[in-house]
C-alpha cells in the first residue's frame, strides 16, 4: 500500500516537472488509476512516465503527455468533449472529471468494447464511445466546445475544425512522419481558426477507416 501511494506521489511530481501545473487537471489525474487502463504485463510500469503498448498496435500515451494535452484543452465544467482515438480510455476518465459529457471514437472495434467494460466498471456514465471513424468526427453529436485528437493527421481534418463550437479548443499532433510531428492547439474565432504549436511529440498516425479487429 505505502509503496503504491509512494509511486503514485512520485507520478504526479514526474507531471508537475514537465509543465503540467493545472490544478483540476492534476486532481484528476490524481484520481484516475492509470493501472486500471494498463493490461497484465505492463502492469508495473503504470505509473512510469513513459507510453505503454496496448492491443490493436496501439499505445497508452505517455502520462505527462496526456497531462499537456488536457491542459492546453483548457476544458471547462459544463463543456461537451470529443476525443478521437479511444484507445486504452485512459485520456477520456481523465476528461470525464473536468467536462459534463465526453463522447469519444476509436476506429477499432476491439478498443471500444474494452473501453465500455471499464467506464461502465469504474462508473463513468458521462462517457459514451463509439466505433467509427473518428476523422469524421461525430456529426450527430456535434458542435463540440473541446476537441482532442490523439493520433496524428498531416493537418487538422476539416470535418473535426467544422464540428467545433466558436470559441472552442482542438488540441492535436499534426505531422507528416512519425518523426516530425507538433502538437498545435486549435481556436475557432467568429472569422476563423487559430493555430499555436505547443511542443513536438510522437503519435500513431491518424488513419481513416475501421479496423479489422471485430
Amino acid at each position: 500500500m505505502t509503496d503504491t501511494a509512494e509511486r503514485k506521489m512520485q507520478f504526479l511530481f514526474a507531471l508537475r516537472s514537465k509543465g503540467v501545473t493545472d490544478k483540476r487537471v492534476l486532481s484528476a489525474m490524481e484520481r484516475i488509476d492509470r493501472g486500471a487502463f494498463v493490461r497484465h504485463y505492463f502492469l508495473d510500469r503504470a505509473y512510469e512516465d513513459t507510453p505503454l503498448p496496448i492491443a490493436c498496435g496501439q499505445t497508452i500515451s505517455q502520462p505527462s503527455v496526456v497531462g499537456l494535452m488536457t491542459q492546453a484543452l483548457k476544458v471547462q465544467p459544463r463543456d461537451t468533449v470529443l476525443e478521437v482515438g479511444t484507445g486504452s480510455g485512459y485520456q477520456a476518465a481523465i476528461l470525464s472529471q473536468l467536462a459534463r459529457r465526453v463522447y469519444t471514437v476509436d476506429r477499432h472495434a476491439r478498443l471500444v468494447r474494452e473501453a465500455q467494460a471499464l467506464f461502465s466498471e469504474l462508473d463513468m456514465a458521462n462517457i459514451t464511445v463509439f466505433a467509427a471513424d473518428g476523422s469524421h468526427g461525430l456529426p450527430d453529436q456535434a458542435p463540440f466546445d473541446r476537441i482532442l485528437v490523439t493520433a496524428a493527421a498531416e493537418d487538422p481534418p476539416g470535418p473535426l475544425l467544422a464540428q467545433l463550437k466558436i470559441g472552442g479548443i482542438m488540441v492535436l499532433p499534426v505531422g507528416q512522419s512519425d518523426a516530425v510531428q507538433h502538437l498545435i492547439r486549435v481556436m475557432r474565432t467568429e472569422n476563423g481558426f487559430d493555430y499555436d504549436e505547443l511542443r513536438p511529440v510522437r503519435f500513431v498516425p491518424l488513419v481513416e477507416g475501421l479496423g479489422r479487429d471485430g
